[in-house]
């Protein structure tokens, strides 16, 4: 299973539905149940110059997204971006992930000069808290009641990692 990493285009969009309609996705992430096409559409023809959007394809069908989201707003954060990631709930434990975690963080460190890369990640999302560890990630804090899902307020826990290089 041959995995390619490339730059979205406006043309995924249906598959990104697809990708982020699975129970899994909208459980880990911020996303709501049920989102249109229409909305994944606008998100990736809209997109702020800020955000860089890499898919997962394999055969021609993306699988698996990565948002990198550059905290270009105020000139004493340009070092840190934030993103978002899923991927499609049959091909866990895949290396589709990492793939393009890995991406991610190589235009973090070699091209973007970001020094420092965050997430948040369910309490309850050991699979995830995991996984980002394994890339070098670490617990920074928890923010209380971060976010509502399956009717509770949950918690998040701040992970980043920090490239040192600089």
């Amino acid at each position: 299973m041959e995995i390619k990493i490339r730059h979205a285009e406006v043309d995924d969009y249906e598959d990104l539905h697809k990708v982020y309609s699975h129970p899994k996705a909208i459980e880990g992430t911020l996303q709501i149940p049920f989102p249109s096409k229409q909305l994944w559409r606008s998100r990736l023809s809209d997109k702020p110059k800020e955000v860089t959007v890499l898919v997962a394809e394999i055969g021609g069908e993306v699988v698996g997204s990565i948002g990198l989201h550059i905290h270009n707003n105020s000139p004493r954060r340009r070092h840190a971006a934030g993103f978002g990631m899923a991927v499609r709930d049959d091909l866990h434990r895949k290396g589709i992930g990492s793939k393009l975690l890995q991406a991610a963080l190589d235009l973090c460190d070699n091209w973007l000069n970001i020094h420092r890369v965050e997430i948040e990640v369910f309490t309850d999302n050991n699979e995830a808290v995991s996984f980002y560890e394994k890339h070098g990630f670490v617990k920074e804090g928890e923010f209380k009641d971060y976010a509502f899902k399956n009717g509770a307020f949950c918690n998040v826990y701040v992970m980043a990692r920090i490239n040192q290089k600089f």
